[in-house]
């Protein structure tokens, strides 16, 4: 049991350590504007990226029928993209899961 336990905590201590070398190595090596086109575009878009992949399949494992997940992805992505709107595409997809739930 004793040798399980330090186990464990040198998992967390090298989780740790990997974590922050991650944060602080770009600040540490990185010190002039980056001045490459395509890695700026690159780094533009990984947190738009990295949302996608974590939602998407939240969306559809999220509800009981996939259905429901499809018609709030769909009717959330037509909202978004004709208002801009954060909170309107929510309650969409929200009314639009509740409304799929009940008829289905």
């Amino acid at each position: 049991m004793k040798a399980n336990s330090i186990r464990i905590w040198e998992c967390i201590f090298v989780l740790a350590a990997v974590s922050y070398a991650l944060r602080v190595l770009p600040l540490t090596l990185i010190r002039k504007p980056i001045q490459n086109r395509f890695v700026r575009s690159f780094l533009y878009y990984i947190p738009y990226a990295t949302l996608s992949v974590m939602t998407v399949p939240a969306i559809f494992s999220v509800t009981s029928n996939p259905l429901a997940g499809i018609a709030a992805l769909i009717l959330a992505g037509l909202t978004a993209w004709f208002s801009s709107n954060l909170f309107l595409s929510a309650a969409v997809a929200s009314i639009a899961v509740l409304i799929v739930q009940m008829l289905v």
